[in-house]
Formats: structure tokens, sequence, C-alpha cells
């Protein structure tokens, strides 16, 4: 019935009433849909609508269904559509709040990479602020302030104060109020600041008319406050100034007490000291050993006469470098150290004299010695130099740190300069800015135009960002007066009018132009005039961009703040290159000791010096013979030509010995002993550079060849041979050649074998003569295929012609007469050859020679049976052999100056060699350049980049 009851109703959702009187258990068991319900759930052939939250339909009341067990009213979802609406706007909410969260997150992180690096600005605020919480203990302070009911008890009793006064409050209202509405309008104004003219109103409770005050213009009131600013900064900076005073004078006791040995303790070197001597390491590295050191240190760059010796001294605190007007006084590169002592010196890096900068005349002498040095250190042709002067300065206040002053740069090479000036001074002052940790301090003069400045277009190429660089404006005072715009200084020292960058621009004054200011007159000088200057006044300057004070502690805070981010690096980078060196040491000489150039010099110095004692090892022997050999062949000319042929050529014997002994006397004193000299300097020379260049097997370094060869040039070039020896030299050979006794048969033949060879070869040559001026014979035409030039075959006639003269008369003399040359002329002619007459003279000349010297060898071979007749003064006897003569004692001449030079020589000669070649040692020992340019290769390259 209910089935029945439940299909015939209009469809829709039929909700049953919960059973509320039934237990749980029973509950679940009656109910309608249950499994085990008496009466199965009916099959309902309805369409159901489905609900949600998103069909805002009116709630219905519930209907009632009459069922057996009673009624059950429908269910209804307002409920669940209520929440979860309220559930959505949530999700909206919390969404927005997400989205809005994230949106000013990547605003707030635009905004932050739009706001500037503050960072690289830290320099502008003195490291002592930053340090005060080391040197103060701000906790003890507090401890040792009072407590506040310590000073409660020391105050006044306020209540009853005001009790007092409450009487007297009816007195004075009005002008109370007045006076309390001034200042309020007062407050307001200087709050406000708003643009034109401003007035404020004063009114009084018992007046009804308003008072007009006076007006006041923003400009006025600017200009107030400029005064009072630059009067309050000027009233902190003289108490700065006594206060750093007084810590300079309790500074200078300090150390004074320690140098006097109070504290028995050995104070170590400072920092600045050692880093400097590091710098003159480094710096005194030969050419050929390229460190590229990157180490900081300021370099000073400028125009020529911009003030760049001017801004040092003011560093420095004193003058001590050469001045003068308009020419180029620095020639060189100065290394000036600047360090914190108790007395105000100066020094050279290799002198120990110390130079008072209190006394005028110990800066006059400084001065001096630096202009000695820079005029020494260029060398001849040259302008400007490269060498380094090292110049140490201590004094009490002084900042820390290492200046390079460079020459000024010009742009015109004027006369007296080397034509390279200009283009040394670019390279020079490149080579240093090229230096990544260089501080740059640009110098430029502020009373020419800047359109004139050359320094500025360098410093921008060298470094283009202005990472390290400050630049400073000097003569400011000639600019301000000089210059009509004021706001170039302004665009000058922002740095908007010079393409360069910086990273801090300051403007300083550094005299009145006159080189007798003391330091002292320039500081208050320039302190007065930025004191009045209106480019302070107006603000194109700021305060912390004016004086020498302020720039030196800028350059001094640059400078150190380099040196602790690089010099770690240089360190590691040294080590690194050192690893790579030995590993490459160790795979090219395993078997080698690492030697740098001075142990390898030492080496070969003990190896030249074994090679000089071994002259003294050569056997006399072979001395004598050199040295006759060679004398033999240096005088042998002038003994045929001058001596021989002339006397053979007389008739008799008697006039054949007075001319050879006249002959002989004058080459004695004139020539031979000269001859005999350099003959042996000369086998000195050859025999010592053998010994020098000869190799020592396997054992042999090359290393050591340009060394050798360099010592023998210059010990060849300074020995000199004992001048007293070519006198007693003289005597000897004098004595020689008066001798005629030749004692046996075996110098006779000697002498014979002597001549003969003298004469063969005497021979050859002047055949060698002829054959060149008539040309080839028949057979070498025949077989070598050449022919004779006309020259060749008019002297072959001529010489045909002469060979029949002397043929007809073979005691002919050795010139031709006058008739005898035409008389050959004409018989030329005949034959259709013309000749000149000193064509046949010179051919004459020749042919007459040969025949001669054919003719003494015949001599010769009949004089080897002459012995016997000699002995007996070739009395009866046709045969006269006193060329033979001749020769023996010019033989015997030769033996004896042979050994007389030897005995100079290892006696003597040798020994002088020995010391010269050590005073040559000792010389290039002491000259760098010397032994980096004689110690080459790759080996003394390493073990020199090893050692260094």
């Amino acid at each position: 019935v209910i089935c029945r009851s439940l299909a015939n109703r209009s469809y829709g959702i039929k909700r049953r009433t919960p059973l509320p009187n039934l237990h749980l258990a029973s509950r679940s068991i009656h109910h309608p849909y249950h499994p085990s319900s008496k009466f199965p759930r009916p099959q309902l052939r309805i369409s159901l609508q489905q609900f949600s939250s998103l069909n805002r339909l009116p709630l219905r009341k519930a209907k009632l269904l009459s069922v057996r067990y009673g009624y059950q009213s429908h269910r209804n979802f307002w409920l669940a559509r209520l929440a979860s609406r309220l559930l959505k706007i949530r999700y909206l909410i919390l969404g927005s709040a997400v989205g809005g969260g994230y949106t000013a997150k990547k605003t707030y992180d635009q905004w932050k990479d739009m706001m500037p690096d503050l960072d690289e600005y830290k320099w502008i605020v003195p490291d002592f602020f930053w340090e005060l919480d080391e040197h103060i203990d701000f906790e003890k302070l507090i401890k040792a302030l009072p407590d506040a009911d310590d000073l409660a008890k020391l105050l006044p009793d306020f209540d009853k104060i005001g009790e007092s006064l409450a009487s007297l409050k009816g007195f004075f209202s009005p002008g109370y109020n007045l006076v309390s509405e001034v200042i309020g309008a007062s407050d307001l104004l200087l709050l406000l600041g708003s643009p034109g003219e401003t007035a404020f109103r004063a009114t009084d409770q018992g007046y009804d008319n308003d008072k007009q005050f006076k007006k006041v213009s923003d400009k006025e009131k600017i200009d107030q406050l400029q005064e009072e600013l630059l009067r309050t900064q000027l009233k902190y900076q003289r108490m700065l100034e006594r206060l750093e005073k007084e810590n300079k004078e309790l500074r200078k006791l300090v150390l004074q007490r320690d140098d006097k040995g109070i504290h028995q303790r050995k104070l170590k070197k400072s920092l600045i000291d050692m880093y400097s001597e590091v710098l003159d390491i480094l710096s005194d590295y030969d050419a050929s050993y390229n460190t590229q050191d990157h180490l900081p240190r300021v370099v000073v760059v400028g125009d020529q006469s911009a003030g760049k010796t001017s801004v040092l001294e003011m560093i420095a605190q004193a003058r001590i470098f050469p001045r003068g007007s308009g020419e180029m006084m620095t020639r060189s590169p100065v290394k000036v150290t600047l360090s914190e002592g108790p007395h105000h010196v100066a020094l050279f890096k290799d002198s120990s004299r110390e130079f008072d900068l209190t006394k005028e005349e110990d800066l006059a002498a400084l001065r001096n010695e630096i202009e000695i040095r820079m005029r020494n250190s260029v060398k001849e042709g040259c302008t400007v130099s490269t060498e380094t002067i090292s110049l140490s300065v201590k004094g009490p206040g002084l900042q820390r740190m290492v200046l390079v002053d460079l020459p000024g740069v010009i742009s015109t090479v004027t006369s007296g300069m080397a034509p390279d000036t200009k283009e040394t001074i670019f390279s020079l002052s490149k080579a240093y800015m090229q230096n990544p940790n260089a501080i740059i301090l640009c110098i430029q003069d502020g009373s020419v135009d800047a359109e004139r400045s050359i320094v500025t277009d360098l410093v921008s190429q060298m470094d283009p960002q202005g990472k390290r660089t400050i630049f400073v404006l000097t003569k400011v005072d000639l600019a301000e007066k000089n210059v009509a715009s004021p706001s170039r200084i302004q665009q000058i020292i922002e740095g908007k009018l010079f393409p360069m960058k910086a990273l801090g621009y300051f403007a300083v004054v550094t005299g009145k132009g006159n080189s007798s200011e003391s330091i002292e007159s320039i500081k208050e000088y320039e302190e007065e005039f930025f004191q009045n200057s209106k480019l302070l006044k107006t603000c194109m300057l700021k305060a912390h961009q004016v004086t020498t004070k302020n720039l030196s502690l800028a350059v001094s805070d640059c400078f150190w703040k380099m040196v602790r981010e690089s010099v770690e690096q240089q360190a590691d980078a040294f080590k690194a290159t050192r690893f790579n060196l030995e590993t490459e040491w160790k795979n090219n000489y395993p078997r080698l000791r690492e030697l740098d150039r001075n142990e390898l010099f030492e080496k070969a110095k003990n190896e030249i010096l074994d090679e000089v004692i071994s002259l003294t090892q050569v056997t006399p022997k072979h001395w004598e013979e050199i040295l006759q050999k060679t004398l033999w062949e240096r005088v042998s000319t002038h003994v045929i030509e001058n001596i021989y042929l002339p006397a053979a050529q007389t008739m008799n014997s008697g006039t054949f010995n007075t001319t050879v002994d006249i002959k002989l006397k004058q080459w004695t004193d004139k020539q031979l002993p000269n001859k005999a000299v350099e003959v042996a300097w000369e086998t000195l020379q050859e025999e010592f550079s053998r010994f020098m260049t000869e190799q020592k097997g396997k054992e042999h370094d090359d290393i050591f060849d340009k060394l050798k060869q360099a010592v023998k040039e210059e010990t060849i070039k300074r020995h000199k041979w004992n001048e007293r020896a070519e006198d007693s030299l003289r005597v000897i050979q004098h004595n020689a050649l008066e001798d005629r006794s030749i004692s046996d048969k075996q110098q006779w033949d000697a002498a014979i074998h002597f001549m003969e060879e003298t004469l063969q070869s005497r021979l050859k040559d002047t055949e060698s003569v002829i054959e060149d001026m008539v040309g080839p014979d028949w057979k070498k035409r025949w077989l070598y295929w050449v022919g004779r030039t006309k020259e060749q075959n008019i002297r072959n006639e001529t010489k045909n012609e002469l060979e029949k003269l002397i043929k007809r008369d073979e005691e002919h003399a050795a010139y031709l007469a006058n008739d005898e040359v035409t008389t050959v002329r004409k018989n030329l002619e005949a034959r259709g050859v013309t000749v000149d007459p000193c064509l046949i003279k010179d051919t004459w000349h020749q042919i007459y020679r040969r025949y001669f010297l054919k003719t003494a060898l015949n001599h010769c071979n009949l004089c080897r049976r002459g012995f016997y007749y000699y002995q007996r003064h070739f009395v009866d006897s046709e045969l006269e052999c006193n060329d033979i003569v001749l020769f023996w004692r010019i033989q015997r001449m030769l033996a004896i100056t042979a050994n007389t030079l030897r005995q100079q020589l290892t006696n003597t000669e040798v020994r002088r060699l020995e010391k010269n070649v050590k005073e040559v040692l000792e010389d290039f020992a002491e000259d760098n350049e010397k032994k980096v340019k004689l110690l080459t290769g790759k080996r003394v390259q390493l073990a020199e980049d090893l050692s260094k």
C-alpha cells in the first residue's frame, strides 16, 4: 500500500521523518532502506533534480509524508549553502592577501636594486669612527655615570616652583601667549620652508588688530644657515686639529722613549717600511726578469708645472723637492715612503745619512742631493730616466703610504730635450698606471683652461671606470680670481667637465707661488682662503673636498684599502709561479742543482781563472815555435825587399856586407823590437782565446760562453805590454844580428835551408803575379778554353821582349835605362804593339825579380859545400856566400827573440793578464746589467726566477 501510494504521488525528493523514539539499533533495523527491512525498497521512476550552493533557490517548507509508522518532514540545505558561500569569500580574501604580499615584495626588491651601493663611500668616514668600540669601553663608561635616582636628588623641586609661579600666571598670560605664538609660527616656518616670501602673524588676546612682521626671503635664510654651518664646521675643525696636535706630541714622546730604550724592548719594523722594501726589491729586478708586480702604490701624474711636487710636499709636510720656474725638474721617478716617527727626517734607501727636515740647511742639502741623483740617472742623449730614486720620509702625524712622483706630461719637445722625451714620459706614466692596483692621483692645474689638459685623457684611458683614481684640482685661489664662471669649477669637482671618472674630487691650494714659503704658512693661507671662499659659501664645494689634509687622509685610506685587497692575492700569485718553475726545473734539469745568476757567475769566474792559470802550463818549445814562425811572417817582406834584394844587387861582398849592416842597424833601432812585442802580444791573445773557447768535453756548459767571450775582450782591451821589455829586447836583437860566426856545418845547412824556403816562396808569388799580368799559357788555354785580354796580350809581348834583353845580358842591373825602354817600345811598335813606358817598367820589375830569385836559388845549391871556404873566409875561392851568412843571422835573431819573448810571457805577462782577468770579473760582478746580458739562456732564467 505504501509503495503504491509513493508511486502515485507527484515526483520529487521525499524526505522521511527521523525515528526519534526508537533505539539506535532499532532505528537502523526499522529504516526503510536497511537491507534487513521487512518491506523492500521500491524502485522509484522519478527524475532527480540536483541542487548546489549556486542554485539560489528559495527555501521551501518541508512537506509531511504519511507513512505507516508516522510522518517524516522534507530535508532543507540552506545552512550548507550559507557555509559554502562564506568559505568562498575566505578563499578570495586569502588569495588576495597572498598576491598582494608577493607584489609588495617584488616592488621592495625593485626599489632596493635602484638604491645606490653606499659601501664604496665608506672611505669618506675615517677609520677611527668604526674602531671607537675597540678603543673605548662604553660599558665601563655607562657604569661610571650616576644613576637616575642620584640625578633626581640634584634637581630642584619643580612642584614648589610651579606653585609659586601659578600665582603669577594671570599677570604674565598676555605676554606668554604672544611669545608662544611667535615661537610656534617660527617653528612652522622652518618646518614648511615654502618657496617665495612667507609672512607670519602673531596676535595678542588683548588686541584685535594683527601686526605685520618683516618678510624674510628664502635666499637670506639659506645664506644665514650656510654661514652658521660653516662657522660650526670651522669650530669643530679647529677642535679636531687641536686634538690631533696634542695626539701628535704625545705619540712623539712615546716614540722618543722607545728610541731611548726606556721600555727595554726592541721595536719591530713598521708595516709601511716593510712594504716599501718589498717594492724596492721588486724594482731592483733586472729588465729580463718580467716580474709584473701588481702591488699598490700611489702614482702621482699630471701636466708639467701643474703642482704635483707641491702637493707631495704638502702631504710630506716639508719642501723636499728641487723647484724651478717653468722648466722640467722631475727627470726620473721618485718613490717617497711616508711613515710615522718621532722626528721629521728623510733618508735615501742606499744611504745612512738622515736629513733633518726642520732645518733649512738640511732641506737645501736634500734638494741638492735629489737633483744630483736625477742628473746622474739620466743617460747621455736623454732627458728623462726610468731609474727610480727611493726616498723615505718619517715624521709625527704623517699618513702612511707609498707615493711615486713621475715626470710631468708635456705636449711639445723644446730645444735642449731629446727627440723622444714626450714618448718616453708617456710610456713611463702608462707603465706605472697599468698596474691594476695602483692609486692614480691625477693633478690638474685649476688656473689654466681645462681644454689644455693632457693628463686627463691619459688617465681616462688607463682607468676608464675611475675605480682607482683621485682627482686633485690645484691653484684654486687663482682659479677663483681668473675664471669668469665659478660654476665651471663646480663642474670639474663634480666630474662633469672632464671625460674621466674618479673616486673622489678635491680642491687644494699649495701656496702663493713663492718658493721660500714654509709649510705652516701655506696651511694657514689655505685655511684662510677656503674660510672666506665663495665656492664653499655657495655650496659649490663641499667641506670634505677641500684642503690637503682631507686629501692625504683620503689617499691613505684608499691606499691601505687597496693593499688589504691585493697583497694576499699577489702572494698567492708568486707562490703559484714558484711551484710552476720548480716543476719545470725538475723535469728539464733533474741532475742539476738550482743556481741563480750570482752563483752561476761565481762558478764561471772560477772556471775562467783556472783557464788563465793553464797558460803557464804551455811548454817553452810551443811558445818559441809559435813566436818564431809568426815573427818571421811579419818581418820577411821587409828583410827580402828592403835588406836582401838591395844588398844582393851590389857588385862585391864588401858593399853587400856594408849595406846589410847599415840596414839591419836601422831596422833594429826603429821597427824590429816593436814588431816583436806586437807578435808576442798577439800570440798571447790567441793562446788565451784558445783556452777560453776550447770545449772541455761533456762537462762543457755553454751558458758561460758569452761571459768568457766578454771577459776575454775586456781583458785584451785593458792589458798593455811592459814598456821596459821593448828596450831590453832591442839590445838583445842588436847583439844577435852583429854575430856572424857560424860554428858548425849543421847551422850552415840550416841557414841554406831557411834561405831556400824563403826564396822559393817569393818565387812562387812572383810567378803568380806574372801569370796574372800576361794571362794563361798555351796549355791552360787549350785545356780550360780560356783566352787572354788585349792588355794581357800587350804585356805578354812586352814580357817576351824583356826576356830577350835579359838573355843578351845576364848581369843586367835591376833597373832599365831610358834608352833601353825606348828600344823595347820601338821593337814592339814594329810588331804592331803600342805600349806605354810605365807598363814596360812594371813588367820589367817582375821579370827581373823572377830571374834574380832563380839565380839566388842556384847560388844556394853552390853554397851547400861552401862551409869549408867560409871557415877560411873565402880566401883563394871565387865562391862568396855572404847571403847565407845574412839568413843565418836573421834565423839566429829570430830564435833569440822568440826565447826572450817566451820568458817575458811566462814570467810577467801571464801573471799580469790573470790580474786583469780578476779585475774584469770583479767589475762584472758589481754590474748587474752585465751579468744579465752575458748569463742568458733557459736554464739561467729558470734558476733566476726560482731564486727570486
